[in-house]
């Protein structure tokens, strides 16, 4: 029964109008991504390859055949250090 509920949400989860994407400075180097409102968490090595990373992960957190159908523009913003 868990089974069924589960696929049942999954099967009705909906794209959004926008997404937007927090960019911070990893500690070990890199850059971190998360999602703002959902559970989509990236990193890489380059800024280049974070945006990379979070067009992947957006397309594996709503799946192939959704991301697709709906073309969804993605927001980011950047966390920069503070001035001293």
């Amino acid at each position: 029964m868990a089974l069924f509920s589960i696929s049942w949400y999954i099967g009705f989860m909906k794209m959004p109008n926008i997404l937007q994407f927090v960019i911070q400075t990893a500690e070990e180097g890199g850059y971190t991504a998360e999602a703002v409102g959902y559970s989509i968490h990236t990193e890489g090595d380059t800024l280049d390859e974070t945006v990379r990373n979070i067009n992947e992960a957006v397309e594996c957190h709503f799946g192939e055949e959704e991301t697709k159908k709906h073309s969804v523009p993605i927001m980011v913003n950047f966390a920069l250090p503070a001035m001293a």
